[in-house]
């Protein structure tokens, strides 16, 4: 008699960031993770970490802060369309992320300098934009 298959729920939170096209390699998602800019169901998590089908991952890539739900686990790095799968990006996160691109776009006429660095107002603009999408 054969033994079942055992079918993988779980994944490390690095390898599905990968897999899921996130980062470009499993030490950019690892450095992100370390770095803070990943949070597993609203808290700050470990690489080694196993995530599962219905986890809240916010990832900070950036300007943008997504917001997604984990849909299927997968550790193997597929095409693009196969990792969109992977997971579903919130609405309250996809109008956020438009809003911000919006914002950043209408002030950029402003901030943007041709002959080198900024200013010191050009900076101080830069630094308060930074400070308004952080705390949003």
């Amino acid at each position: 008699m054969k033994e079942e298959q055992h079918i993988t729920v779980k994944a490390r939170i690095d390898k599905w960031l990968w897999a899921a096209r996130f980062f470009k390699t499993r030490s950019l998602a690892k450095q992100a993770i370390e770095g803070g800019k990943v949070h597993v169901n609203g808290q700050r998590t470990k690489a080694s970490r196993d995530v599962q089908v219905g986890d809240t991952i916010d990832v900070r890539q950036g300007w943008d802060n997504k917001c997604v739900i984990i849909r299927e686990i997968s550790e193997k790095r597929g095409s693009a369309p196969i990792a969109t799968k992977l997971y579903e990006e919130t609405q309250d996160s996809i109008d956020r992320r438009l809003t911000h691109a919006e914002q950043r776009k209408a002030m950029g006429a402003s901030i943007i300098n041709t002959e080198g660095k900024p200013t010191g107002k050009q900076r101080r603009k830069i630094n308060e934009l930074k400070r308004q999408i952080i705390e949003e």
